[in-house]
């Protein structure tokens, strides 16, 4: 058995240095730099088209970088990948499931994957149909669920085998208010007992709300990444990421779009 490819641990849950992604003669990913401390409760926020999914699909070995590192508790993401694996929990925007299965079936087949015992693959299915209000659908197959059910039980197969660090884009997207709120107590315990957080979402507010640091991405690169309070500067987490990106329109619209 190998020895997991291990460079200098800095304390860092997650250690982008130079990621790079080029899809023909469009760069969605230009020389991305990030730490995300351990413990942390980590936002990453950008416009559409910002490289926010592409940045997080290279940092979870679901999509190879072009050039550039991933490190998960220093063990590298692309050198390394089932060591790292076992550390992370993903929910990544567009994957598809195995929806045929019925919302059990999927939570139980992926503790099977990464080779939980059965009885604690058991016990662990059932605490979290229950912690994401899922236990009326548990035999319904995933095929069927809405959008926010899809969500859920896409979120209970990223913490089945309890990893370190969970990584979550758009994970609130169609997701109803109470769902949302058991969600984010879920994700607070977590990191309260050691566990890191990355999430990537368009709401400024949640993000402010819920995070302890943020990293603000446009055109494919980190524009300014710290603590909460350092990156909005006395200014609301919005405020500050408009001034950054850019591109808002102070108009009230076409004068046939205004009731008069």
């Amino acid at each position: 058995m190998s020895t997991p490819a291990s460079h200098e641990f800095d304390g860092a849950a997650l250690h982008l240095t130079g990621l790079r992604k080029r899809y023909g003669a469009t760069v969605a990913v230009d020389g991305v730099d990030l730490r995300v401390p351990s413990g942390s409760f980590y936002g990453v926020v950008g416009p559409n088209g910002a490289g926010k999914t592409t940045t997080l699909s290279m940092a979870t070995g679901l999509l190879r970088p072009d050039s550039g590192s991933a490190l998960v508790h220093g063990i590298d993401v692309w050198r390394e990948p089932l060591a790292a694996k076992r550390m992370i929990g993903n929910l990544a925007d567009g994957v598809e499931l195995f929806d045929r299965l019925t919302g059990e079936q999927l939570i139980t087949y992926t503790g099977m994957l990464f080779s939980l015992p059965r009885e604690v693959i058991a016990e662990r299915t059932r605490d979290l149909l229950q912690l994401l209000d899922l236990e009326g659908s548990a035999g319904i197959l995933v095929a069927d669920y809405s959008a926010g059910m899809t969500k859920k039980i896409a979120l209970a197969c990223a913490l089945i085998h309890s990893p370190r660090v969970v990584v979550l884009d758009e994970p609130f997207e169609s997701v109803d208010p109470v769902s949302a709120a058991n969600i984010r107590d879920i994700l607070e315990g977590f990191v309260r007992s050691g566990g890191t957080v990355v999430v990537s979402s368009h709401s400024m507010d949640l993000v402010q709300r819920m995070c302890d640091h943020v990293a603000i991405l446009a055109r494919g690169r980190v524009l300014v990444a710290g603590t909460i309070d350092e990156v909005r500067g006395g200014a609301s987490l919005e405020d500050r990421f408009l001034d950054l990106v850019g591109g808002r329109r102070h108009s009230e619209g076409p004068e046939w779009l205004r009731r008069s």
